[in-house]
């Protein structure tokens, strides 16, 4: 029974130590087909085999069920065509929706807040086929060579059908997720000389990226407006050596009084790999606002602010005021366990793109070496620091510390963890909150300008190395 205050960080943290029924086995027949994938499917081995017929198998029953079962037999056969590897990337990516939705709701059930419904998207209009159809063919040719076959000219074949696709602004989403795959492969090629396999991985690369070339996968998500305001819960950082992205998480409260419900705004930029730590800022600051109003405290007021079915917010500063200061941790006890969970697309529905905001107190907190767990009422909750991003103030020691915390429900290697985006803590006899995002908008802290001023310098430094070469 889910409590009837879900305020004050009250969630039923003794759901997630419950088995899901079929979970285990549906990530087991996951696992089985991409094994397959590592040694290829030129020439199938009876392991691989068995990887494809389990797969098939437990799709079996459901509308895929035919289609899957050819392809399977095809697969081992070593004959698969296009249209079979589709059908294999599409049993694979439902089954791992299915867990998905599984957990999620658990995710409802602990929180006691119910989740939005995803819609359908808008048709994008006359796509490139054949842009689509190159594509899908060099998927394929990975799925016949197999992780321990790839080798520079496999993987460079995919460097002409990204080069026409970025050119066309309805496949720019297919592109990007070819091109980043294909650099990650040429960086590990030659394949048979890998010591370790991302199996998973790739094969989620692979499975996205071959759907994608379904005509109508890109459609564009339906979008509405946002005139309310919105209140940031924390932000989330990642980072990577060539780019950085910004997640805001945030309540918003619609100005006609309807429910709240929970949204996203994000920000993404390249960088250089000198930049780290709190030099991010200064790359992301300049394109959204709310990065400032998140440091300061502050709500913001949205006018006609674009937003899709699923939460994402397309941010424009110019359809965004700066509101009244609004502490996040009050909104946490007060909006958050009245407001609605974004839904989830239909291609999202993946047990990685799990981040639930969610508000913890009154928990005991357990140091085991460098793994830190929250002991709650209802059962003990894995805390990942590892998540905790260098740009920003909080730091484990301040999430042990802590009494209260505003973080994302995530599950990972086969466990719900929480990532702390905020804390309530005590320094020197004061409780203060501590922000992943605090220095988001600028900072008097020593550490963080000292970081900003190192992020200053290198920065000015590539310019003008970059300003020398087109004096070339």
């Amino acid at each position: 029974m889910v409590p009837a205050d879900q305020g004050g960080g009250v969630m039923r943290a003794d759901l997630f130590a419950e088995d899901i029924a079929g979970l285990d086995e549906a990530l087991a027949a996951v696992d089985g087909f991409d094994r397959a994938l590592v040694a290829g499917l030129l020439r199938p081995q009876p392991a691989q085999s068995a990887g494809l017929t389990g797969l098939a198998h437990a799709v079996a029953g459901t509308p895929l069920a035919a289609r899957v079962a050819e392809a399977a037999e095809k697969a081992a056969g070593g004959a698969a065509s296009e249209d079979h590897f589709v059908a294999l990337a599409a049993a694979r990516t439902a089954l791992l929706g299915s867990v998905h939705d599984a957990l999620m709701t658990r995710i409802e059930e602990a929180t006691g807040r119910p989740r939005g419904e995803a819609s359908a998207p808008e048709p994008a209009g006359q796509q490139a086929v054949n842009l689509l159809t190159a594509a899908r063919s060099w998927l394929s040719d990975l799925a016949r060579s197999g992780w321990q076959g790839i080798d520079h000219d496999v993987v460079s074949g995919a460097a002409p059908v990204v080069s026409a696709m970025l050119a066309d602004p309805g496949l720019r989403r297919p592109a990007t997720l070819l091109d980043g795959f294909a650099a990650e492969l040429a960086a590990s090629c030659p394949g048979a000389s890998m010591e370790r396999i991302p199996a998973r991985r790739w094969a989620d690369l692979w499975s996205r990226a071959l759907l994608l070339t379904v005509p109508g996968a890109v459609d564009v998500p339906v979008t509405g407006t946002a005139t309310g305001r919105l209140l940031p819960l924390g932000v989330d950082v990642q980072e990577h050596a060539t780019a950085v992205q910004a997640q805001i998480h945030a309540v918003f409260e619609p100005a006609d009084g309807t429910t709240p419900r929970l949204v996203r705004a994000g920000i993404a930029v390249p960088k250089p790999d000198t930049v780290v730590g709190a030099g991010l800022w200064q790359l992301l600051r300049p394109h959204m606002s709310l990065l400032t109003a998140v440091s300061e405290g502050r709500s913001m007021e949205l006018t006609g602010m674009p937003v899709t079915a699923e939460g994402d917010l397309i941010w424009n500063d110019e359809q965004a005021g700066r509101g009244e200061p609004a502490d996040a941790f009050a909104t946490a006890r007060v909006v958050l366990p009245v407001a609605t969970d974004a839904a989830t697309a239909p291609l999202d529905r993946h047990p990685a793109r799990i981040a639930v905001p969610v508000f913890l107190e009154g928990y005991a907190v357990q140091k085991d070496d460098d793994t830190l767990t929250f002991t709650l009422p209802g059962g003990p909750l894995a805390v990942d620091t590892d998540r905790i991003p260098t740009a920003g103030p909080l730091t484990p020691e301040a999430v042990a510390a802590s009494g209260a915390c505003i973080g994302l429900l995530r599950w990972d290697a086969g466990t719900y963890r929480v990532q702390p985006l905020a804390v309530e803590t005590t320094v020197r006899k004061k409780a203060v909150a501590i922000h992943a995002g605090g220095w988001a908008g600028g900072t008097t802290d020593k550490a963080g300008v000292k970081a900003e001023k190192a992020a200053t310098d290198a920065v000015a430094v590539l310019r003008e190395r970059a300003g020398r070469l087109l004096r070339k």
